[in-house]
Formats: structure tokens, C-alpha cells, sequence
């Protein structure tokens, strides 16, 4: 079991307050944690205290979550906002640069936030502030998009997204929570891999015991450009479009038994990201920071130590 983190109320730039972890110490190198959908700073419990003793870690609760800041809308849900709150909050604690890191919904900011921070990225105001990153089941943006409009398996594996974006089900979030939309949304698919110890689960059910924050969690699905067609919908290749390659040094972990993001986010990665590690890992689930903690941790200890 591991014991609570202490939080700090941090204001941003971007009019958002959140509540961050911020441990180790304050001259040492920063990896900035991003969590992703239905968690909190918690997914990476299991990283913070391993890191701590020669990193500053640095893992919000996101706009949306637990006690942070929720505004309400799905446009205050965008991604650009969302990249933006990762930056403001480096400003907010003096940290000039910085390795992202990021799982799901966090590991997509986590990909914007590189390709925006990397020296020469798309955001000039940012651009060589972020010198790594390390992302964990969280597909590239350019690779998940294509897949949506041409690869059955991963548009199967991603219908749920329509599901939490149908306004329909509005009244079931007010009804029952995250809880019960993810019972529908994922009726009759139950992930492989580990399962949430007790105490974690007591934790997450009382975060979602509060329908703003239920709202706000999945109005980052409903803030996001990506277009996920129904089953029935026409495939076919999208129309080339050039996309700027992630040049920084970054580490990729991907669980292999991840029912929403099969393993064939991968391909193609090496030509977007020449300088990725890609470290698989074989018989684990989505959630692979606490499903595979000591994986995950050797993963990013020889990947930090390369420089």
C-alpha cells in the first residue's frame, strides 16, 4: 500500500488552480507526471517515490480532477489548453525545462507537450524547454487518427469514445458517475491484467462521487479533435498531410494486452519519432504504471541514465 502524497495548491497562468505532488529536490532535473482518464496523481505512486531521490517530480491532479479546478464546457477541454496548463504550471515552480511524462489522456497532452517544448517545436514561446519524453500507452496522434479511418480492430477498440461523447449520456454521469458510464461503455469487455487494489478503488470511487468533476473528466473526450467514425463508416487512407517529427530522445511503453490501444500504435513510430525507445511489455493492461511498476521503472531508469 502505498501512503498519500502531499499536495500543494498551484495557480496557473492559464486561470486554473491545480493540486500537485512536488517532491524531491528543487535544483534536481524535473519530470513533469501527467496522469490520464479515470485517475488522479495516483497513477504514478509507484514511480514518484522511486524517482524522488535524484529527480524533482513534479504530478498534478489535471484540470478536471479531484480537487483541481473544473471549469465547465467542453471547450475549456481542448488540447491546447491542456498542453498550456503543463507549461504554466514549469512557470508557476520555477522549472525552465523539463522530461514529460505521461499515460493515457496524460501521455496525449504528454505528446503535444513534446512537440510543442522540443528545441525548434511548434509553440516558439516553449520551443527548448522540454529535452524528453516518456510516454506510456498513449498513442501518437498522427499514427491513432490514421488507425481510427482505416484500421478496424483499433476503431472497434475505440467506440467508447462515441459513447462518452453522446450527450445521452449525460443522464446516466448524473445517475451513476464514472463508474456507470464506463459498466456501459464497456459492457461485456473486461480488461486484461491487474486490478486496482482495495484501497485504490475506496479512493476512486470517492473521487467520482462528485458529478462536476464526472463531467469535467469526460468533456476531455468530448474537447478533443479527434474524429472516431462509427463501425459502419467507409474505410480509407486520410489525406497525406506532413506531420513534424519528435526529434528529442523518447521512451515509449507499450502493455501489449491493452484492450482499447492494441499493439499496433506502434507502427510506424520509428519514422515520426526517430530517436524512440520502444519497450514493450508482454501480459500487462492499459494501466501499466501500477499494473507494472518494477517494468515501467527499469524502463525509465535506463532510459533517464542514457542523458
Amino acid at each position: 500500500m502505498v501512503g498519500d502524497f502531499e499536495q500543494k495548491r498551484v495557480a496557473l497562468s492559464t486561470g486554473v488552480d491545480l493540486d500537485v505532488v512536488d517532491m524531491g529536490p528543487r535544483d534536481a532535473p524535473a519530470l513533469v507526471f501527467l496522469h490520464g482518464f479515470p485517475e488522479s496523481h495516483r497513477t504514478w505512486r509507484h514511480q514518484l517515490p522511486h524517482f524522488a531521490d535524484r529527480f524533482r517530480c513534479i504530478a498534478p491532479d489535471q484540470r478536471g480532477y479531484r480537487g483541481s479546478s473544473k471549469p465547465q464546457g467542453a471547450d475549456s477541454y481542448t488540447p491546447d489548453k491542456l498542453i498550456a496548463d503543463v507549461f504554466a504550471l514549469a512557470d508557476a515552480l520555477g522549472v525552465e525545462r523539463f522530461t514529460v511524462v505521461g499515460h493515457d489522456w496524460g501521455g496525449a497532452i504528454a505528446w503535444g507537450v513534446a512537440l510543442g517544448g522540443q528545441p525548434g517545436g511548434l509553440h516558439p514561446q516553449w520551443a527548448g524547454r522540454v529535452t524528453r519524453a516518456v510516454i506510456a500507452n498513449a498513442p501518437h496522434p498522427a499514427i491513432f487518427q490514421r488507425l481510427l479511418l482505416t484500421n478496424p480492430e483499433q476503431r472497434a477498440a475505440s467506440q467508447y469514445i462515441r459513447t462518452f461523447r453522446d450527450p445521452a449520456s449525460d443522464a446516466l454521469i448524473e445517475e451513476q458517475g464514472i463508474a456507470g458510464l464506463l459498466a456501459h461503455a464497456f459492457a461485456g469487455r473486461v480488461p486484461s491484467g491487474g486490478i486496482q487494489p482495495p484501497e485504490e478503488i475506496a479512493r476512486l470511487i470517492v473521487d467520482w462521487e462528485d458529478r462536476e468533476a464526472c463531467r469535467a473528466m469526460i468533456n476531455w473526450y468530448r474537447g478533443s479533435p479527434a474524429e472516431v467514425p462509427p463501425m459502419d463508416a467507409p474505410y480509407g487512407e486520410p489525406p497525406a498531410t506532413p506531420f513534424p517529427k519528435l526529434t528529442i530522445p523518447t521512451l515509449v511503453i507499450w502493455a501489449l494486452d491493452d484492450v482499447a490501444l492494441p499493439a499496433c500504435n506502434l507502427d510506424g513510430l520509428d519514422v515520426l519519432v526517430p530517436d524512440a525507445t520502444i519497450v514493450e511489455v508482454p501480459g500487462c493492461g492499459h494501466f501499466v504504471p501500477w499494473e507494472a511498476p518494477d517494468r515501467v521503472n527499469a524502463a525509465m531508469d535506463a532510459f533517464l541514465a542514457a542523458g
